[in-house]
C-alpha cells in the first residue's frame, strides 16, 4: 500500500490506541454524567470505530507487507545461491568445451598426418582399379 511507504507505522497503531481509548471513554461518559461531553457521546463513538477499524485494517496491512517483504528476501537468497551455483557449473562448462576443443584438434591434426603420409604412397602410382574402370563403361554405354 501507498500509506504504509510514506507513513511509519507506528502512527497506525497510535490510531487505532486512540479510537480504543476514545469509544472506552464513551462509556466512562455514561458512568460520569458530564452534560457538555453526553450530547458528543454518539459522534466520539462513530469516530472511535471508525478509528478502531482504520487502525486493525493498517495493523493486518502492515503485518501482510512484512510477511511478503520476508518472502521477497527469501527468494532473493534463494536466487543468490543459484547464481553462485550456476557460475560453478559455467566454469565446469567452459573448461568441457576447452578438452573437448582440444581433443578435436588434436584428432584431426593425427588425421591430417595420416592422410598425407597415404598421399605420398599414392602419388606417384594414380592408378585407378579396374573395378571403377569397369563401373565407368557400363555407366556409359547405358
Amino acid at each position: 500500500m501507498w500509506i504504509l511507504q510514506w507513513l511509519p507505522n507506528w502512527i497506525f497503531y497510535a490510531i487505532l490506541l486512540i479510537g480504543l481509548l476514545a469509544f472506552a471513554a464513551t462509556y466512562l461518559l455514561k458512568i460520569i454524567p458530564i452534560p457538555a461531553l453526553f450530547v458528543y457521546r454518539t459522534p466520539i463513538q462513530i469516530a472511535s470505530l471508525m478509528m478502531i477499524v482504520f487502525g486493525v485494517y493498517m495493523a493486518g496491512s502492515i503485518a501482510n507487507n512484512e510477511s511478503w517483504l520476508a518472502k521477497v528476501e527469501e527468494v532473493e537468497a534463494k536466487l543468490a545461491e543459484a547464481e553462485v551455483k550456476a557460475a560453478q557449473e559455467n566454469v565446469k562448462i567452459v573448461e568441457r568445451v576447452v578438452v573437448q576443443r582440444q581433443v578435436v584438434r588434436e584428432k584431426g591434426k593425427d588425421i591430417v598426418q595420416y592422410v598425407d603420409r597415404e598421399v605420398v604412397k599414392y602419388d606417384n602410382k594414380c592408378e585407378i582399379p579396374p573395378t571403377f574402370i569397369d563401373a565407368h563403361n557400363r555407366a556409359a554405354e547405358k
